[in-house]
């Protein structure tokens, strides 16, 4: 897989995984629960300011009572001192202010009906909200469940997305891996056929085999000496033996007189 292809995998991972949590159906059903608890405050703020109207109404209205109550009492005062019109100017204040109550009654009435409705819808709104919680919690624990089943699923089968990562990593891996292996025995090979060195050498074939047979001569000369000393009889050729000439290059001619002379002294003893 290229950098590009690799980059856009990532890429449509991680937007996968945002959008997942974005749907997450935990998150909607808080996010709803909280909607409607925020409208039921909403409504307890509406009848709070419902109910301090209607009581505003009602002190105005004891107010006018008590106005009417002083009203009566001047009109009686009046007719006791023979000041009809007195009375008669105290009377129709009462009168103002007895139409003046009349009106408060209605619109003290009219809120408390709205009121009365404004409760009854808040208890059941407030019924509902508590239903609605108990399944939102029940849904949650149920989608949970489900969430950690389908992860567990994932990881055993290897379908997620991050198991996806874990999968291409270990094949990079392995890839890599045997790429380094053949490489370590490619150069041990190099190493075993001498390729390696003459590769880092700068002599060429022919130079190397002529230092090759002088090696080989100069291990055989040294052997042979090694021979006539300890009285050791010179070991048949195989190539001898199978009748083949001797190489040339085996031994000196000088190492085979001296070896032929301790061969002749050893015999006349």
């Amino acid at each position: 897989m290229g950098i590009l292809s690799r980059t856009s995998y990532l890429i449509r991972s991680k937007v996968n995984a945002l959008l997942n949590r974005a749907e997450d159906p935990s998150e909607t059903l808080d996010y709803s629960y909280e909607q409607m608890r925020d409208e039921l405050q909403e409504v307890k703020q509406g009848i709070a300011d419902l109910t301090t109207q209607k009581k505003r109404l009602e002190m105005q209205k004891r107010r006018l009572e008590e106005n009417v109550s002083k009203h009566n009492e001047q009109a009686r005062s009046a007719v006791e001192q023979d000041r009809e019109d007195l009375a008669r100017k105290a009377l129709e204040k009462k009168k103002q202010k007895m139409t003046q109550i009349e009106d408060l009654n209605a619109q003290i009435s009219e809120l408390q009906q709205t009121q009365d409705n404004l409760v009854d819808k808040k208890d059941k709104l407030q019924n509902r909200i508590e239903e609605f919680r108990t399944k939102k919690e029940s849904m949650k624990a149920r989608y949970e469940a489900a969430e950690a089943t389908a992860r567990v699923s994932e990881a055993m089968t290897g379908a997620g997305d991050e198991m996806g990562d874990v999968n291409q990593a270990i094949e990079r891996a392995e890839s890599r891996t045997e790429d380094m292996e053949a490489r370590s025995a490619a150069l041990d090979e190099l190493e075993e056929t001498g390729q390696l060195d003459n590769a880092l050498s700068d002599k060429d074939s022919l130079d190397r085999e002529l230092e090759q047979v002088t090696t080989d001569s100069e291990v055989e000369d040294e052997l042979d000496t090694l021979r006539s000393e300890m009285g050791k009889a010179p070991e048949p050729d195989a190539s001898t033996e199978n009748g083949a000439s001797t190489d040339s290059t085996s031994s000196s001619p000088e190492v085979e007189n001296e070896l032929e002379e301790l061969q002749d002294d050893n015999g006349s003893k």
